[in-house]
């Protein structure tokens, strides 16, 4: 295996010889030449040069179809010629101004009005922003400090949330589910008001709920979860959390950042399983930076400063900006209902196409995901929570990682990824041909 995947280096390394040049030079400046986890991987990234439709271009002028778009952010791929010309006209007016806009009222009434839990929503710059203040919104509103998350969920990179997201076996314990820091000199004072639930485990939920619900503000679960390659949650899990949280007075929070992307309404409306506050970002920014975070107006008060200081301040110098409202803008009118469907239809025609190419080889494979996305796990079983996780092929997914790239597919580098609006059958099946070609190269 390992010299199959040496193999792909090399070839790597004869492909991007410019990119492998830049990261040098990036590593002179910035901590492992990257400011960004999510764009590096081993050995070194490609340097984007341009992207246009479905397709990401190198500075070595390598030609990939893109399936990463951005962490699924670029919905209507890349450099779509609407936003183009809405940003450009923002341009002309003005870039960032001091004063709200008119757009950031209409881009509101939009999202209000397709989300079926939001009455009314304030913008950010980014999840990790929108996931900090739904959050910190909870535990104004419920007077009550600790939050509840799952083993193995990411909401983003604030203190509260980086607790237990990628533990090693060796620090979970084996008759509970305990907190982990994410990292050494993490203070310790931030584990006594976190507190851990698993996935798909509705009994034991319950019981830690239960046991912590006079000080507990808030559970914070993504429905489809990113980290198991766009892996949905059972519904009637969902439908149960929903129901326990509502019976002890704790707000339950989707972060949706990733998620809303499957219907008008997001994942909620998808399931049928309404929360008290949805954290958003991605395709709403379509292209630019962005995070909102919304809810029942009651709540969502708390940030009132009409008549007076607010119960809790907010600010930031970009939210609402006019350069991703303008963007924004033209993204979510293009998706319609319409536009949903077929982009799940294709999602699910992907995947069963992936699951039958592996089944080729007769090689172990779970094809997780729903809706637009997908994700590739060599395993025998379906993922039930973090835990079910370890038992991966980790090393035949970096071999398929690198055997793609190399033949000029771009998947995330934990092989998965999302379908645009521009997919079509053609993508689906160039995808799914070579990576036949790859297991036919590396199976042998």
């Amino acid at each position: 295996m390992q010299k199959k995947i040496d193999h792909e280096i090399a070839q790597y390394h004869s492909r991007t010889i410019t990119s492998k040049s830049l990261q040098d030079r990036a590593s002179n400046y910035l901590p492992g030449g990257s400011t960004r986890d999510a764009q590096y991987f081993d050995p070194y990234p490609i340097f984007a040069d341009h992207g246009k439709g479905h397709y990401l271009f190198d500075v070595d002028n390598n030609k990939y179809l893109d399936f990463v778009i951005n962490a699924t952010s670029l919905i209507l791929g890349h450099s779509h010629p609407e936003i183009i010309t809405s940003l450009q006209k923002q341009v002309e007016l003005g870039t960032a101004f001091s004063a709200p806009i008119e757009k950031l009222i209409d881009y509101s009434e939009l999202l209000c009005k397709r989300i079926p839990s939001i009455d009314t929503l304030r913008f950010t710059n980014s999840g990790t922003e929108a996931t900090l203040l739904a959050i910190r919104a909870a535990r104004a509103y419920t007077k009550k400090s600790k939050i509840a998350k799952f083993e193995g969920g990411y909401h983003g990179t604030h203190e509260s949330v980086v607790i237990s997201v990628t533990p090693q076996l060796e620090n979970l314990s084996k008759t509970e589910y305990n907190p982990v820091r994410g990292y050494e000199s993490q203070p310790t004072n931030i584990l006594e008001d976190v507190v851990l639930l698993p996935y798909n485990n509705l009994d034991v939920c319950e019981m830690i709920l239960r046991s912590h619900k006079d000080n507990l503000s808030c559970v914070i679960i993504e429905p489809i979860v990113s980290a198991f390659g766009y892996t949905p949650l059972n519904l009637d899990f969902l439908q149960g959390i929903r129901k326990i949280t509502q019976d002890l007075d704790i707000l339950l929070i989707f972060d949706e950042v990733q998620s809303l992307r499957i219907s008008s309404g997001g994942a909620q409306e998808y399931f049928g399983v309404f929360p008290d506050l949805t954290a958003m970002g991605k395709i709403i920014g379509g292209g630019m930076p962005v995070g909102a975070f919304g809810g029942h107006r009651d709540i969502m008060s708390i940030f009132d400063q009409s008549e007076g200081k607010s119960y809790i301040p907010h600010s930031g110098t970009f939210n609402g900006n006019p350069m991703t409202l303008a963007a924004g803008l033209v993204t979510m009118n293009h998706l319609t209902p319409e536009v949903y469907a077929q982009l799940n239809n294709l999602g699910e025609i992907l995947r069963q196409k992936l699951r039958s190419v592996f089944a080729e080889f007769e090689i172990p494979t779970v094809i997780s995901g729903i809706g637009s996305f997908f994700g590739i796990h060599f395993r025998e079983n379906e993922i039930t929570d973090y835990r079910s996780t370890f038992d991966s092929n980790k090393s035949m997914r970096r071999l398929l990682f690198l055997s793609l790239i190399n033949s000029g597919i771009l998947l995330q580098s934990q092989a998965a990824g999302s379908l645009n609006i521009l997919s079509s059958e053609l993508e689906i099946d160039l995808l799914v041909n070579t990576t036949r070609d790859v297991l036919e190269r590396i199976k042998y």
